[in-house]
C-alpha cells in the first residue's frame, strides 16, 4: 500500500485539466426542480440556474466499459490513481459572480490543483482539490474548489462517535431522503457511484448499513432552505463540509441561524438522533 500510495506520482497529476461544454437545458433544471422543490413547472431559456444546480451540467460521460469497480470513471485520467476503495465528496467553496442563464452555451474548465496524504483514525486518506470555473461569453460566473477524499476499506466495528450540532436554529426543514430521491439525483448528475443505488455493494463492499444519500443533494437541500428563509437576496458564497454519511430512509433536518448584518448565515444538516451530518456557510447580498 505505501508503494501504491507513492505521493509524487499522485501529485504529478496537479495542473491537468479538462473543458466540457453545455448548452444549459431548461428540461434538466425542471427536473431538478421537481426533484428538489416538488416544483412541475415548465422552466424557460434566459432563466437564472439556482445556485448548486449546475452539478447536473457540464457532466463527463465515461464509456460504460471505462467505469471502475465502485462506478465511478476508472482512475488515472483527469483524476489521479489513488489506490484507496472508498471515494467521497468531501466539501467544496463557492463564489457565484453571476448567474448561470438556461439556453445559453456555457463552459466549465477544471483543473486538479492539489494532491495530498494524511493519516486518519481510519488508515491512509487522500485528498484531492480541484477547481472548477464555468464561463459564458468571456465572463466568469463562478468559481468552486471541489474536494475528494480516498479512504481505506471500512474495518469491522469502524464508526466515528458523531459529532454535536449547533444549537438556537431559527429555522429547520425536515426531509427524508428516500430511494426514488437517490436515483433520481444520480439520474440528473449522471453519478455511477454504486453507494447510492447498489445495495449489496454498498453493504458487503463498502461496509455501510443501507445506500447513502449524496453529500452534494444534502448540500443543495440545506442551500435551498437557507434561501427561502432569505428570500429575495443572491448567494454570493457557499461553503460546506460532510462530517457524517446519512443513510436512505433516515430523517434529515437542515437548519440554520440567521443571517448576520454581512449576509453570512451558519448551516447545518443533522439526522434524527442529532449527530450533525455537514456544517456549511452561506453569505448573501
Amino acid at each position: 500500500m505505501t508503494e501504491a500510495l507513492e505521493l509524487d506520482h499522485l501529485r504529478s497529476w496537479i495542473g491537468r485539466s479538462e473543458t466540457h461544454e453545455d448548452l444549459l437545458s431548461p428540461w434538466t433544471a425542471g427536473a431538478m426542480a421537481a426533484t428538489v422543490r416538488n416544483d412541475g413547472q415548465a422552466w424557460q431559456p434566459g432563466r437564472a440556474l439556482p445556485p448548486l444546480w449546475h452539478w447536473c451540467y457540464f457532466l463527463p460521460i465515461a464509456p460504460q466499459n471505462g467505469l471502475g469497480p465502485d462506478g465511478h470513471p476508472a482512475r488515472g485520467g483527469f483524476l489521479p490513481p489513488v489506490p484507496l476503495p472508498r471515494r467521497m465528496w468531501a466539501g467544496s467553496q463557492l463564489e457565484f459572480f453571476e448567474a448561470l442563464k438556461l439556453g445559453t452555451p456555457s463552459t466549465k474548465t477544471s483543473k486538479v490543483v492539489d494532491v495530498n496524504l494524511k493519516q486518519g483514525k481510519g488508515g491512509a486518506l487522500v485528498f484531492v482539490k480541484v477547481q472548477h470555473e464555468v464561463h459564458a461569453g468571456g465572463v466568469l460566473l463562478q468559481r468552486e474548489f471541489h474536494d475528494i477524499v480516498y479512504r481505506e476499506a471500512a474495518k469491522p466495528g469502524e464508526s466515528a462517535p458523531p459529532q454535536a450540532p449547533l444549537t438556537d436554529a431559527a429555522w429547520t426543514v425536515e426531509h427524508l431522503p428516500d430511494a426514488p430521491l437517490l436515483f433520481r439525483y444520480s439520474a440528473l448528475t449522471f453519478n455511477s457511484h454504486r453507494i447510492h443505488y447498489d445495495f449489496p455493494y454498498v453493504t458487503q463492499v463498502e461496509g455501510y448499513d443501507d445506500l447513502i444519500v449524496h453529500g452534494p443533494l444534502i448540500a443543495t437541500l440545506l442551500l435551498e432552505a437557507a434561501q427561502q428563509n432569505n428570500p429575495g437576496r443572491a448567494v454570493r458564497a457557499y461553503s460546506f463540509k460532510a462530517v457524517r454519511p446519512l443513510t436512505c430512509g433516515k430523517p434529515l433536518r437542515v437548519r440554520g441561524h440567521a443571517a448576520q448584518a454581512d449576509g453570512t448565515v451558519t448551516l447545518w444538516a443533522e439526522d434524527a438522533r442529532g449527530a450533525l451530518l455537514m456544517q456549511a456557510t452561506a453569505r448573501f447580498a
